[in-house]
């Protein structure tokens, strides 16, 4: 499908699902840290993926797409690093902080698989790109700071690790969709449950408290699994059809934005001088990052 430019006046409903999307995956944010009140992180973690690869699987039903599990070995390894690995890494980060900071931590990914991509691919790193990644690095820098004592150097780390999990996850994508032709929404499924099968078992074999399926529990659960997994994804791959990559990666810009807005407002999360502007240089870091893909993009007229 030919990408649409949502701000040429030709049609809106990109941008439109681009600004749910980023209010959608904000909100998660504060929503999951609201529903580890209920469950322990591991049950947690595979109760949203089995939700939400259900519903993944009803929406493929839906709109008459193939389930063929095509590519195993490379979806399996999708699965296991981009889902898997990701949420509970996400989850036990957000166990031992605010959802605010660790939004901004596990959205460094862009910038990690800029240099993955650079180490791994041989991708070339241009101009912006190497400001972007000093930026957002300091920035890193400053929010875990390991020599000072105002955070929680574990749920940093554990947000760093998630954020490489998800960046390990794109390159791999990147990969198997370079070798072969692959429908994103049936990719995304499939990764989601290939996930469930280890979450799962995790989840049966870790000691932890019960859950408490409450009906607030139940309701924040439908939300998470079914709003932001399955009709998070559904948004990201209709925006992804429609513009520009770099226009999808504001998504990237405005999903902190609003975790942490929403965190400090119905959770009081509050933030050190110094967190605050390690957030400002990964928001500058993550500007260039969309800045460069911007500028790449008018210099390839074949792309638009």
């Amino acid at each position: 499908m030919t990408p649409i430019n949502p701000t040429s006046g030709k049609d809106w409903r990109p941008l439109a699902a681009l600004a749910l999307l980023s209010f959608i995956w904000g909100v998660t944010w504060v929503l999951s840290k609201q529903a580890l009140a209920h469950a322990p992180p591991f049950a947690f973690a595979a109760q949203r993926c089995v939700g939400g690869g259900l519903a993944l699987v009803l929406v493929l039903k839906l709109s008459g797409r193939s389930l063929r599990f095509a590519h195993p070995g490379p979806t399996i390894a999708i699965g296991l690093t981009q889902v898997a690995a990701f949420v509970i890494l996400q989850t036990c980060a957000l166990v031992v902080a605010g959802p605010g900071k660790t939004s901004v931590l596990i959205f460094t990914m862009p910038i990690w698989t800029l240099l993955l991509g650079w180490m791994v691919l041989g991708e070339r790193v241009r101009g912006l790109q190497w400001v972007a990644a000093a930026s957002t690095l300091g920035g890193l820098l400053l929010i875990i700071a390991p020599w000072s004592r105002h955070g929680h150097l574990l749920g940093d780390l554990l947000g760093v690790g998630a954020a490489l999990c998800w960046a390990i996850g794109t390159i791999l994508v990147k990969r198997l969709r370079a070798r072969h032709p692959a429908d994103l929404l049936v990719l995304t499924t499939w990764q989601m449950l290939v996930a469930c099968v280890p979450l799962v078992l995790l989840a049966a074999t870790v000691p932890e408290r019960p859950t408490d399926w409450s009906p607030a529990y139940v309701a924040l659960l439908t939300v998470i699994a079914v709003a932001s997994t399955a009709g998070g994804w559904w948004l990201w791959i209709y925006v992804l059809d429609r513009v520009p990559a770099w226009e999808a990666s504001l998504s990237v810009l405005g999903t902190p934005v609003i975790a942490i807005v929403t965190s400090t407002l119905v959770l009081g999360e509050r933030f050190h001088p110094v967190e605050v502007l390690g957030m400002l240089l990964i928001g500058a870091g993550l500007v260039f990052i969309t800045l460069s893909s911007r500028q790449a993009s008018l210099q390839r007229p074949s792309a638009r």
